[in-house]
């Protein structure tokens, strides 16, 4: 299966964005065009949130009101369509990470910072087991499965058909943290280093020894686009759902403190040997 680029996720979301800036452009407000539509002023705002994939017939009714051109018009009835479609991670609703993984499967770039543990990315399945059973003790253990096969199927974006661009930046701390074990620990250090040498693949280290750096806020996933009129967006992760950033403002800043965070690290052959280093210690 092919796990980017036409994402439901990531078409919802442009669509969103245009609609609403026709409306705007209309000037018209959401509480006119539902009264036009004759339905809740809730049901337009939810569609220019992403929140909802709107229907075909409603995106045109929309695009009509607006007094779009019929070329135009059908483009954007034809991503409607698009973001209505099911995608692979659908059997997995009941676990989804809310839109992440549909961003994250539309992504060209995903420049990641972790503190705390591997990325989902890159962990194993003992790794991901561990450490989803102790954030979520509440958790029967099949509930726990669901969610590691889920982040294992994940897994798969980095290797079929045209993968992204992954620079990842650790804190150093992840490497010593055991999460599993010893032996869980050696095996996920030594999937890392397999993984860091792929070529779609940056990764590096901030070492103990550089002190305070600009991560120490937490972690975060800026995850960049092909299509320059799908604008980046910064994920926060929490234990309630996640935060999506997308302002210019908020997304600068975030590219700021990853570049600074990269220059703090070290470069990636030295974190590679870092790696290969305790991996053998291990």
């Amino acid at each position: 299966m092919t796990l980017r680029r036409r994402s439901p996720t990531a078409r919802r979301r442009r669509l969103a964005m245009e609609l609403r800036r026709l409306r705007e452009e209309a000037g018209l407000t959401i509480d006119q065009v539902a009264g036009r539509m004759e339905c809740s002023a809730s049901k337009i705002s939810r569609t220019e949130n992403a929140q909802v994939s709107p229907t075909a017939r409603d995106v045109r009714f929309m695009l009509h009101i607006y007094g779009l051109d019929e070329q135009k018009c059908e483009e954007l009835v034809q991503i409607a369509r698009e973001a209505r479609q099911k995608a692979w991670w659908h059997p997995y609703s009941d676990v989804a990470l809310g839109p992440y993984i549909g961003l994250e499967a539309a992504a060209e770039t995903i420049f990641t910072y972790e503190a705390l543990l591997i990325p989902g990315l890159l962990q194993t399945r003992e790794y991901a087991r561990a450490a989803t059973r102790a954030a979520r003790p509440d958790l029967t253990p099949e509930e726990i499965e669901r969610r590691v096969d889920l982040r294992l199927a994940r897994q798969k974006l980095l290797t079929e058909g045209d993968p992204p661009e992954l620079w990842l930046v650790l804190d150093e701390a992840v490497l010593h943290r055991w999460v599993g074990g010893r032996e869980v620990m050696r095996e996920q250090l030594h999937h890392l280093a397999a993984v860091a040498e792929r070529t779609n693949v940056t990764m590096q280290v901030v070492p103990f020894d550089s002190g305070e750096h600009a991560g120490m806020d937490g972690a975060f996933v800026i995850l960049g686009f092909p299509d320059p009129e799908d604008p980046d967006v910064v994920y926060l992760d929490n234990a309630t759902g996640g935060l999506y950033l997308e302002t210019d403002q908020e997304v600068r800043r975030y590219n700021l403190m990853f570049d600074h965070l990269r220059a703090a690290a070290l470069k990636p052959d030295n974190a590679l040997e870092r790696l290969v280093a305790l991996t053998k210690e291990l």
